[in-house]
């Protein structure tokens, strides 16, 4: 009996001894405040020596975000594809130029939903065991591959709907129209004429075949801000055409290769929310989604839209985040007491919104 006992508890550590080992390894992280502006925010060379672009590796993780899929491609984010929060914002300044406040704002909403809080890791893709195991009451950690709450979302310009079981890889049919699109409305390249076609082809496509189809924030304003980025990111930034736009050769290297151009040179100031205003005008639609089918869209009243941004901010946090993370404790709670102190630190300066503590302060 002794014998017996003995061996079932020989048996039980062995067979819990490698979530022991990997417990040991990933441990609780306190996360770091997010970084401040560039020293030098003007354009340069960033398809450099020190930044070469390399092809995917086994066990590399790529998603739906062309941006961050070629920073970390080109050595700005590890290339293996998982960082942390203060690696991403690095990266979209370093690289790309991006408002320091922007790349704050989006980071904190795609780590809060979409990241490992206490690793304080995310995949800029699908899933991976690199992000850490999901322990002391973490949720999925799933990478910005995951649908339903995160910044990415349905109607992309060339990823599928969720829906239809890819949302992040290059998707030539949508790539196809993309083309269409710049050729009949922009010459032949992409601009904010196109920026404004494209994105409401996008929403009504989705309307006609996505029946789960859903258009609310945040999703709702980064349909928006995506379409304008591209623009803002892709451009070189010695370009001095008044008529900001991309030629198809540059667009595809991004969007397919997650490459740069040669001798490409980020943008020549920091890029926010340029030109999200014009791409709405065009063709405006309320937030809302699919109600019971497809063709069936439905103003949906209590989201944000454009113009209320701390609507915005209240129901991601109330609405998202406490959905996600109900009634957390230990390191999760603090995690998210200080995620959410960066997320609230990117708002714009002239939003002033209140500041919500839904797990109190530290």
């Amino acid at each position: 009996m002794i014998l017996s006992t003995r061996f079932a508890n020989l048996t039980l550590l062995v067979s819990i001894a490698p979530l022991l080992h990997l417990a040991q390894a990933w441990p609780a992280v306190y996360p770091e405040p997010p970084p401040g502006p560039l020293e030098f925010d003007g354009t340069k060379l960033v398809n450099d020596a020190a930044h070469p672009w390399r092809p995917t590796q086994p066990g590399d993780t790529r998603g739906p975000c062309p941006a961050l899929n070629t920073l970390a491609s080109h050595g700005y984010l590890p290339r293996n594809g998982v960082a942390t929060p203060k690696q991403l914002i690095n990266a979209v300044m370093e690289g790309f130029n991006m408002n320091n406040k922007l790349a704050i704002f989006v980071t904190y909403a795609a780590m809060l939903v979409d990241g490992n809080l206490v690793t304080n890791l995310i995949s800029i893709g699908s899933k991976t065991p690199r992000t850490g195991p999901n322990f002391h009451g973490a949720v999925s950690a799933g990478g910005l591959n995951t649908p339903g709450f995160g910044v990415e979302g349905d109607a992309s310009l060339l990823r599928g709907d969720a829906y239809f079981g890819d949302n992040h890889s290059f998707n030539k049919t949508l790539w196809d129209e993309f083309v269409d699109y710049s050729n009949r409305f922009g010459g032949g390249y992409y601009n904010l004429t196109v920026a404004a076609e494209l994105r409401h082809r996008a929403i009504q496509r989705s309307i006609a075949t996505n029946p789960n189809f859903t258009l609310v924030a945040p999703r709702y304003f980064t349909a928006y801000a995506e379409s304008a980025l591209i623009i803002g990111a892709f451009l070189d930034g010695r370009n001095t055409d008044a008529e900001r736009k991309i030629p198809m050769d540059v667009a595809l290297g991004f969007f397919r290769d997650s490459r740069m151009p040669a001798d490409f040179h980020r943008a020549a100031k920091p890029t926010g929310n340029d030109g999200v205003v014009e791409i709405f005008s065009a063709h405006p639609i309320s937030p809302g989604g699919n109600v019971g089918g497809v063709d069936n869209y439905a103003p949906d009243p209590t989201s944000a839209n454009l113009a209320q941004f701390c609507v915005l901010y209240e129901n991601f946090v109330q609405k998202t985040v406490k959905r996600l993370y109900p009634n957390p404790t230990g390191v999760v709670r603090r995690n998210l007491i200080l995620n959410l102190q960066y997320f609230y630190s990117g708002q714009p300066s002239v939003a002033g919104c209140t500041q919500l503590f839904p797990y109190g302060q530290l």
